[in-house]
């Protein structure tokens, strides 16, 4: 991932830079905010900015909503002064990072705005298979449609397209149809040009030139709007896109892959998706099956998530024991693979012998020594006499529960985008109605 930094490289926050550079980040440096808004205009590449809080992160923050540039700014400074961190938040700061800088929490914060690990763990014919299908066609230049639910892993495949690919030295641009609101998704695409709209002080370089040379990953392409649709059509076929206030077409050499945890077919039928985009984008269709369908990948996953969280929290290395992988091959793993990791994260952490027993492994969303009548209303309570708006919040503060705070694996279950459930999360905050975290301590960092 790409992190721009903004301030002095000198002291605290250079060690900062160090440390992500070491966890496998590449850094570009801006001495102040004009130079680091010039540098998010011309590079659409950039996933995260760090901005030391010597500098006004409010005006940082305030830019790049008039410019209409979707990229988390992080602010960083001590960890003495509990008044900068409150003046961060409240300007919009998406999270704080304490100087010094503590390692694991570097961490966190670039996994969160990576979205995930990349890591291929196979061990299962039936997704063995469908990596098998996916590098017979890597190395073409047919467009790829990447399908399966949530948390599967599709972006690990579509990384794993492109670095089998002949692109494979160019660069690979992802961008989360859902994860951006719709004013701005569209600059974000194809950029825009000075005066396109108010705020625009200059020429910004979209996902698409970004991605030249390349390939780009349009993430739930599900989700994106009937009217950028359209243009994103003729960007696929035509291989030009148009920039926001452009007098011209401007051409792209892209390669294009996309995901989704919907039936795009059924989408197309209830005329939510284009179908001369869905042939376009189908022309090799790939179906990542989900966890409860590759068995034998579990026990592979839980020693890799077992090693690599024992590493970031700084203990030892636990093999997971017989017991505990019999429950984890019992459980039907309703969130794939990102609820699999965060089971062994916690297991990880609550395990405290020379394996990791079975006692450690706590599935289902709630922990075993909570009744079941305690955690959940029972299904039998009447409903009637009850607001339907009550019933609703109900509905969606339980599955998120169920979810263990991911949004994403939430929103499939209830059937609903993830921008309509975070409007609703959203409402009920203003409300004063407890939400539950996301699934990430730091994944609001990347929350639009």
């Amino acid at each position: 991932m790409r992190v721009l930094i903004i301030g002095s490289l000198a002291g605290e926050l250079g060690q900062a830079a160090r440390i992500a550079m070491a966890r496998g980040a590449r850094l570009d440096h801006a001495d102040d905010a004009e130079t680091a808004l010039a540098c998010l205009r011309g590079d659409a590449r950039l996933d995260l900015v760090l901005c030391d809080v010597a500098h006004d992160v409010g005006a940082v923050v305030r830019a790049l909503v008039r410019e209409r540039i979707a990229v988390p700014v992080v602010a960083c400074g001590t960890g003495d002064d509990p008044e900068a961190v409150v003046r961060a938040i409240r300007e919009g700061a998406r999270e704080y990072l304490p100087l010094p800088p503590d390692p694991d929490l570097i961490a966190a914060i670039l996994q969160a705005a990576s979205g995930e690990s990349h890591v291929m763990v196979v061990r299962d014919p039936a997704m063995a298979a469908c990596v098998k299908r996916a590098e017979q066609v890597a190395g073409s230049e047919a467009s790829v449609l990447i399908q399966g639910e949530s948390g599967t892993g599709k972006e690990v495949i579509a990384r794993h397209v492109h670095r089998r690919s002949r692109r494979a030295g160019g660069p690979f641009v992802a961008l989360n149809c859902a994860a951006i609101p719709d004013n701005l998704l569209e600059s974000e695409l194809f950029g825009h040009e000075k005066g396109a709209f108010s705020g625009a002080v200059a020429r910004r370089i979209g996902k698409f030139e970004a991605a030249d040379g390349g390939t780009l990953l349009l993430d739930e392409i599900s989700e994106l709007d009937i009217r950028l649709q359209a243009k994103l059509l003729r960007a696929v076929q035509e291989r030009e896109i148009d920039r926001l206030g452009g007098t011209g077409p401007t051409r792209v050499n892209v390669r294009i892959l996309a995901t989704t945890n919907r039936d795009l077919a059924r989408e197309v039928t209830l005329g939510h998706f284009r179908e001369d985009l869905y042939f376009r984008l189908n022309v090799v269709a790939l179906l990542v099956p989900p966890l409860r369908e590759r068995p034998a990948d579990i026990a592979a996953l839980a020693e890799h998530f077992a090693r690599r969280y024992a590493e970031v929290n700084g203990l030892p290395f636990r093999p997971v024991s017989p017991a505990a992988l019999a429950r984890l091959l019992a459980h039907g793993w309703r969130g794939n693979v990102r609820e699999l990791e965060n089971t062994l994260h916690r297991a990880v952490l609550l395990a405290d012998g020379a394996e990791i027993a079975a006692a450690a492994i706590e599935v289902g969303g709630m922990d075993a020594r909570i009744e079941p009548a305690a955690a959940m209303p029972p299904a039998t309570r009447s409903l009637a006499g009850r607001r339907m708006d009550d019933v609703e919040q109900d509905l969606i503060l339980q599955t998120l529960g169920h979810t263990l705070g991911n949004r994403t694996h939430a929103a499939t279950l209830l059937g609903i985008s993830i921008r309509a459930l975070r409007n609703k999360l959203r409402d009920y905050t203003h409300s004063g109605v407890a939400v539950p975290p996301p699934a990430n301590g730091l994944a609001h960092v990347m929350e639009a």
